[in-house]
C-alpha cells in the first residue's frame, strides 16, 4: 500500500524555477537514498540527482549548479529545487526511494507516478 507521490511540476518559461516535492503515502522502512529521475518522450529514464540518508548528494553534469536536492528530517521526503530551467529539462520527473538491509545491501526501490515539467523557450 506504500507509494511515493510527487508534486510541484508545471509549465514554466526558460530561466524560471520549480520546486518538486515527494513524500511517502505510507511507511517505508530502511530508506538509504532518495532521488529524482526524469524521462523525456522516446528517451530512457535518467538520474537527475540523489541524496543519501547521511546527506551525500549526487548530481549529473546537467543538473549540477542549477538544481539542489534535499531530504526532509524524517528521511522519507525529498525535494528538488530547480533553477535556471532550460527547454531540455522538459520531462516527467519521478521520485525514487531505495531501501537497504542492515548490511547496506539493496533491498527494494519505490517509485512515484511522476510529475510533468515543461519548460518553454
Amino acid at each position: 500500500q506504500v507509494q511515493l507521490v510527487e508534486s510541484g511540476g508545471g509549465l514554466v518559461q526558460a530561466g524560471g524555477s520549480l520546486r518538486l516535492s515527494c513524500a511517502a503515502s505510507g511507511t517505508i522502512y530502511n530508506i538509504n537514498t532518495m532521488g529524482w529521475y526524469r524521462q523525456a518522450p522516446g528517451k530512457q529514464r535518467e538520474l537527475v540527482a540523489a541524496i543519501t540518508k547521511a546527506g551525500t548528494t549526487t548530481y549529473t553534469d546537467s543538473s549540477k549548479g542549477r538544481f539542489t536536492i534535499s531530504m526532509g528530517s524524517a528521511k522519507n521526503t525529498v525535494y528538488l529545487q530547480m533553477n535556471s530551467l532550460k527547454p531540455e529539462d522538459t520531462a516527467v520527473y519521478y521520485c525514487e526511494a531505495e531501501t537497504i538491509t542492515g548490511y547496506g545491501i539493496h533491498l527494494k526501490d519505490y517509485w512515484g507516478q511522476g510529475t510533468q515539467v515543461t519548460v518553454s523557450s
